[in-house]
């Protein structure tokens, strides 16, 4: 079973590559947490996804410290993986987006799997929960509170769930922030902002999938390029969209809640408050002082 690690964001926000910012007390990336989680739930290939000009220092880092653990492949995010009929304007260097970044992976995913953000600090429990349910086959997601997500240096972009009988029935992609003690979310596919509880579950990109979906991508971004023909210079494919248009026609995710509380580093001053729990976590024993 393989995780998928979504690590092509420019981290323009934070103001570097935020990927490799060191918050352990041993040097230790976000990443690393991850797929220290991911390898005690039980995957056993890492699939990075990454731009090109960070191959090296990708593998000089992570993959030295974690290459004799697990299973470890790199794929880029090209802007020229993309159907032959559409032509991206020359200036064009913002990735695509979460779903053509996954797209960029139907050559070397061919199992369940789960996917990820690379700059997310997800805990042990949400990985265990979706590697128990990609067993049973199914496609399912995990849902934080949004309370758990928030960060009190700006705004976020979380996908709203909405769900029946634990399947979720859609997915809004909003920015949410909190305003006048209130949870504001605002729909980027311009409805109408309102607010949210602080129990509202999102989406933290976090992903179980079947290799199935790599059919459907093959089919949907064609129809994206062919809707976004005069938009090609901003456009995004995302990845909570594509769920969404599959459940439409038909798809069952499950919803399954978790408890954990996010932490990440949106914004360069997001960083101290990971940095010390982290070090709580490790003060209480749940990751040791040195992970690898």
């Amino acid at each position: 079973m393989t995780l998928v690690i979504m690590a092509a964001g420019m981290g323009s926000r934070f103001g570097g590559l935020k990927q490799l910012e060191p918050v352990g007390p041993n040097g230790e990336f976000i990443i690393d947490y991850s797929v220290y989680d991911a390898i005690k739930a039980g995957f056993k290939k890492i699939v990075f996804i990454i731009k090109e000009e960070n191959y090296e220092i990708f593998k000089e880092t992570i993959g030295k410290r974690i290459g004799s653990k697990i299973n470890v492949e790199y794929v880029f995010q090209d802007l020229k993986n993309i159907p032959s009929f559409v032509s991206l304007p020359s200036d064009r260097v913002k990735p695509l987006g979460t779903a053509q970044a996954l797209y960029c992976c139907k050559d070397v995913v061919s199992e369940p799997f789960a996917v990820i953000s690379s700059d997310d600090f997800y805990g042990y429990e949400p990985f265990k929960l979706l590697h128990d349910s990609l067993e049973k086959g199914e496609f399912s997601t995990i849902g934080y509170k949004i309370g758990n997500t928030l960060t009190d240096n700006g705004s976020v972009k979380r996908g709203v769930f909405y769900s029946k009988d634990n399947y979720v029935t859609r997915i809004i992609e909003s920015k949410v922030e909190k305003k006048d003690g209130k949870i504001i979310c605002t729909p980027l596919n311009g409805e109408a902002e309102y607010e949210i509880k602080e129990d509202q579950s999102v989406s933290m990109l976090m992903f179980g999938l079947q290799p199935s979906i790599f059919d459907y991508l093959n089919k949907d971004i064609i129809n994206f390029f062919k809707d976004n023909k005069d938009d090609l210079s901003t456009c995004e494919y995302y990845l909570p969209d594509v769920i969404t248009s599959m459940i439409k026609d038909g798809t069952k995710v499950k919803l399954i809640n978790t408890k954990a509380v996010w932490k990440g580093i949106t914004y360069h001053d997001d960083l101290d408050d990971l940095k010390n729990y982290i070090k709580s976590l490790i003060d209480n024993g749940t990751y040791p002082n040195k992970l690898y």
